[in-house]
């Protein structure tokens, strides 16, 4: 017997975070010129994008790419003032946090891996020395905005699964901080849609009034899935890198983030707003293309749109 589905009450509309200048870049072994990472972030803001992570404030010993995230950072936050555009970077720590203050940036990022052994490899501490770092953070620079990361949310590429009891306890220690945005990442790309949802209704059981953005990777081609899964759950916040681009670099098997422009098609044929321009923001896919031609993930790009049909009306 068929079982009755209840049809959720769709967003109107959700707000992207595009990670491909930070996240996107940073595991392409050649030097992307800085003119280049300027220009993509400026093509970015073009297409309508409010909301950019723009560079990572690492030692360049760690993640060559981001050499320039001083000059990068400046750039993006002098472009982005006259257009509303929020830029923020990713720190790993107080020097990094004060590294991007300086360049005039006052939304970071921070990521503690729920796993102990991924957060090992990620950024040689435990969770817990993670946390002591972001409250010495949080006590040295109080006009920070800091979103909380929680990384391999999902599952871990060395211990496998990770209980969502770690999870909640990232949180909820973020909470004790102050902190009031968080993400939940898919590292490697092992979530399916089902988990996500039962992820989702645990996670604000424990922690009510939780309103998590997601950052899914598309390793295992669920990316798209996975987010749908959780807009018919009340998420409205999603991280994705144009042309599919990035990954963790100590996460070995993770593939791409969901691609930028398949999830703005996704949402356009759902009509669900976003505020993104889709054919600007194909050209900045087009120029990641003569960049990084075997990085890229994404599907609009290499296949028709069929713009001239209304196949459904939402």
């Amino acid at each position: 017997m068929m079982t009755e589905m209840r049809m959720c009450d769709w967003p109107t509309q959700v707000s992207l975070t595009e990670v491909c200048p930070r996240d996107g870049l940073q595991n392409i072994s050649a030097w992307i010129p800085t003119p280049e990472k300027l220009a993509l972030i400026d093509g970015l803001m073009a297409s309508g994008l409010k909301r950019i992570e723009a560079t990572s404030f690492v030692h360049p010993a760690a993640i060559p790419q981001m050499k320039d995230a001083d000059i990068v950072a400046r750039h993006a936050v002098a472009q982005a003032h006259s257009l509303g555009v929020e830029i923020a970077a990713l720190v790993p720590n107080l020097k990094g946090a004060e590294r991007a203050l300086t360049c005039g940036i006052t939304k970071v990022n921070y990521v503690i891996s729920a796993s102990p052994q991924h957060n090992l490899k990620n950024i040689n501490r435990t969770p817990q020395a993670s946390l002591t770092e972001l409250q010495t953070l949080r006590c040295a620079l109080p006009e920070l905005e800091v979103t909380l990361i929680v990384a391999t949310a999902f599952g871990c590429p060395f211990q496998g699964a990770v209980p969502i009891a770690d999870v909640a306890a990232l949180l909820r220690a973020g909470r004790e901080m102050g902190i009031s945005r968080f993400t939940l990442c898919d590292t490697i790309g092992v979530a399916n849609p089902r988990q996500t949802v039962e992820l989702l209704q645990q996670l604000r059981l424990a922690l009510p009034g939780l309103d998590p953005a997601l950052h899914m990777h598309n390793t295992h081609g669920m990316a798209l899935a996975n987010i749908y899964a959780a807009i018919s759950q009340g998420v409205t916040r999603f991280e994705s890198a144009a042309g599919g681009l990035g990954g963790c670099p100590f996460a070995p098997g993770a593939a791409g983030n969901a691609a930028t422009e398949d999830l703005v098609n996704m949402l356009d044929r759902m009509g669900i707003a976003h505020g993104v321009d889709l054919g600007r923001l194909l050209q900045v896919v087009d120029r990641l293309q003569g960049l990084a031609p075997a990085a890229l993930s994404g599907m609009l790009s290499h296949a028709r749109r069929y713009d001239e049909f209304e196949f459904s009306q939402p």
